[in-house]
């Protein structure tokens, strides 16, 4: 009865006429990143942190209006999917392999129409979930001391790469690079300054905001400058019929979607393991137990359901670590927790007792968005398509100014922008040799508190590092860090989505 009396106080503030407009501005936004092919939710956060910011926005407002982006770019992926071959992130990968079929056949109708029903049907139990499950959790934080919270700290670094990870030794130079970039500044505890250089604007640390938009934004420009005129001359031109499922579609595939959402949400939930391989689980489990008359990757609807219940399920899971541990559980939660961070809102136990309008404010908000996306993403899904038709030239440069000038609305100094700039080209440098940004963005996200957290241990402890290996929890954390590590190296390759050769359009 405490969480519906929170969660009631919770649609209060997410009712108002300013966070109702702001979550359907961020669920419009979000579709239309998320349908077009290589930005993603985790860029489209990043583009849009700045606006929030330049906005004046308090912290709930700003937190409906990025977490909407997000769920609407989760729900957005599956267009160009269907219809291009093109996934439009890369957790909608899996759509593809049964909704372009079905395209093909004629069907694009309904299956825009049941990938847009099971998103909204992972996406609801998935909050539903958070507001279950993140209590609980938030209990279990309350025993955590400095040694368990630089124990889950490693965990984080240790699982991000996620189980299908390609390469966990790029993702350790990813997080060392991040870590490194966090030490940069006075130290907090010493005074004494750190890879400073001398520069006067280096005393206070980066600021993660402008590392985040040039790794993810800039960096995305650069790589249309390098591709510049590709892709312009894709004549699309989307044939659409009605986009409806008949009742007998859903309740086909209504099995899909509750086995999908609950792998997803389990998937979103676990540290590091992502959208991506909540959708490739939910495909896989769904291909094994209902591909009787071998019809999945020719076009079966199930195959379209399973997926996209599974990576919407994951992204609402991923929200329960983030809030509740201030652990984010994939990339986009880690921008997101940027953002809590920099409205000096700590995300973590606490956060459900100091900021409990922040908290349950989005959560409301997200119930909304949910009913909010699946009005657009079903009868006004023909005006997301004729986005796709939008030429990377235009596109690019407004991506361009919202970077810019958001930035330097928010700091009012060159240097920043400048920063920016070089944040984007070591992103662009970093994607080039395949090397993951999450881990960077995390370390310089947690690497001051880990820092923190190390040193009030070994203070405890009177200089004995034991201590981290000093009750059973943390001994706990550290074997999950550890099998979280090593698990791809053993079992990752099974767990990669294998795509065919057609869809590396």
């Amino acid at each position: 009865m405490e969480t519906l009396g929170h969660l009631a106080d919770g649609f209060s503030v997410a009712l108002s006429f300013q966070n109702l407009g702001l979550a359907f501005l961020g669920c419009f936004l979000g579709t239309i990143i998320g349908a077009l092919p290589g930005l993603g939710p985790a860029n489209g956060v990043a583009i849009l942190i700045p606006l929030a910011f330049t906005l004046g926005l308090p912290a709930t407002s700003a937190l409906i209006l990025l977490t909407s982006v997000y769920y609407g770019a989760m729900y957005g992926g599956r267009i160009s999917s269907i219809l291009l071959n093109i996934p439009g992130d890369e957790p909608a990968m899996m759509t593809t392999l049964d909704g372009y079929p079905m395209a093909k056949k004629g069907n694009a109708g309904e299956a825009l129409a049941i990938s847009g029903i099971a998103s909204f049907v992972g996406s609801i139990f998935a909050t539903i979930g958070l507001v279950l499950l993140a209590p609980l959790l938030v209990k279990v934080a309350l025993l955590f001391g400095p040694a368990e919270y630089f124990a889950l700290f490693t965990l984080a670094f240790a699982t991000l790469g996620g189980l299908a990870a390609r390469n966990q030794a790029k993702s350790v130079i990813a997080a060392a690079l991040g870590l490194g970039i966090a030490m940069i500044g006075v130290d907090h505890q010493t005074g004494v300054p750190r890879f400073t250089f001398n520069n006067i604007h280096l005393y206070e640390g980066i600021d993660f905001l402008i590392a985040i938009v040039g790794l993810f934004a800039i960096s995305e420009i650069f790589f249309f400058l390098e591709h510049k005129g590709q892709g312009e001359a894709h004549a699309f031109k989307p044939k659409l019929e009605r986009i409806t499922a008949p009742l007998w579609l859903i309740r086909d595939t209504s099995g899909a979607m509750t086995r999908g959402t609950i792998l997803g949400f389990l998937a979103g939930v676990l540290p590091g393991a992502g959208a991506s391989l909540g959708s490739f689980m939910a495909y896989a489990l769904e291909k094994k137990l209902s591909n009787k008359r071998d019809t999945f990757g020719k076009g079966d609807p199930r195959g379209v359901a399973a997926p996209e219940a599974g990576n919407n399920a994951a992204a609402g899971g991923a929200l329960v670590p983030m809030l509740a541990l201030g652990v984010p559980g994939s990339g986009t939660t880690a921008v997101l927790l940027a953002m809590l961070m920099a409205l000096n809102i700590t995300p973590g136990p606490l956060l459900f007792t100091n900021n409990p309008d922040v908290v349950w404010g989005l959560i409301a908000a997200l119930f909304i968005a949910n009913f909010m996306l699946l009005a657009m993403n079903i009868p006004l899904v023909g005006l997301f398509v004729r986005v796709l038709m939008v030429p990377p030239r235009i596109l690019m440069p407004t991506v361009a100014i919202i970077s810019f000038v958001g930035v330097y609305g928010i700091s009012g100094s060159a240097f920043d922008l400048y920063m920016m700039t070089g944040f984007g080209v070591a992103g662009y440098v970093l994607r080039r040799m395949d090397i993951p940004m999450v881990p960077v963005i995390l370390g310089i996200l947690l690497g001051n508190e880990m820092e923190k957290n190390l040193r009030r241990a070994l203070t405890i402890s009177d200089g004995d590092w034991s201590i981290i290996f000093g009750s059973p929890l943390a001994i706990g954390i550290w074997i999950f860090a550890l099998v979280g590590f090593v698990a791809p190296l053993l079992v990752g390759r099974y767990l990669r989505p294998k795509m065919p050769a057609e869809t590396a359009v």
